[in-house]
């Protein structure tokens, strides 16, 4: 079966996609955790060898097989996981990947699951992330803890790079306006009103920053 690059995947970082893809995909294993609904895993699926997503939602899971499904890709499948309890030995991967998400759980069992020479690629929030609202999230890492964690499970660092987006605006109501789509997930958890408050004192900015990790098992 030939095979061909993906060269990008909507709504992954490009040099994400190319830091993966410089593993030599093809004949690899790829685990794909806290897939979603398998946006990046179906992405590598046409390159690699065997791809299998791991995502604890139901819902998530059966609609990235009904992706898989419609997409013909028959060397990826989508098991309903915790990944941050439940181990990975058992997929027997050449490279562990996860997009928008870090945990140092995570990266233990990646440790534990990979061989000596093994892949790790993860795309997850900086510790600037939306900075604006005073509250960082519990999965956000900056490029030093990054480092310590890899560090401290059997991973050698190879890139830890931060790809950030300042938006400025000319108004408060462009600000909010810019900020829209965020409102609902950030009035549940409070940020809303600290982003509110921000504004109110002058502020006018919003930023997206991401940390792009790649580590190597030792």
């Amino acid at each position: 079966m030939v095979r061909s690059s993906p060269a990008s995947i909507a709504g992954v970082s490009p040099r994400f996609v190319e830091l993966l893809e410089a593993e030599g995909l093809p004949g690899k294993r790829v685990l794909d955790v806290a897939c979603g609904s398998g946006r990046l895993a179906l992405g590598l699926a046409p390159l690699a060898d065997h791809v299998v997503g791991l995502e604890r939602e139901p819902a998530l899971v059966a609609e990235a097989r009904e992706r898989a499904a419609a997409a013909g890709l028959a060397n990826a499948e989508f098991h309903e996981a915790d990944v941050d309890r439940e181990e990975y030995a058992a997929h027997r991967p050449d490279l562990v990947t996860a997009h928008l998400f870090a945990s140092d759980a995570m990266i233990e069992r990646a440790g534990r699951a990979l061989p000596p020479g093994g892949g790790l690629g993860v795309v997850c929030f900086h510790t600037d992330q939306w900075k604006e609202t005073g509250r960082p999230s519990r999965f956000a890492y900056s490029e030093a803890r990054m480092a310590e964690v890899l560090g401290s499970h059997g991973f050698a660092p190879e890139v830890i790079e931060v790809e950030r987006e300042e938006r400025h605006f000319a108004s408060l109501e462009e600000a909010l306006a810019g900020a829209v789509a965020l409102e609902e997930r950030w009035r549940a958890d409070g940020r809303w009103f600290r982003y509110i408050a921000y504004l109110e004192g002058g502020g006018r900015s919003l930023t997206r920053s991401h940390l792009v990790v790649k580590a190597r098992r030792r």
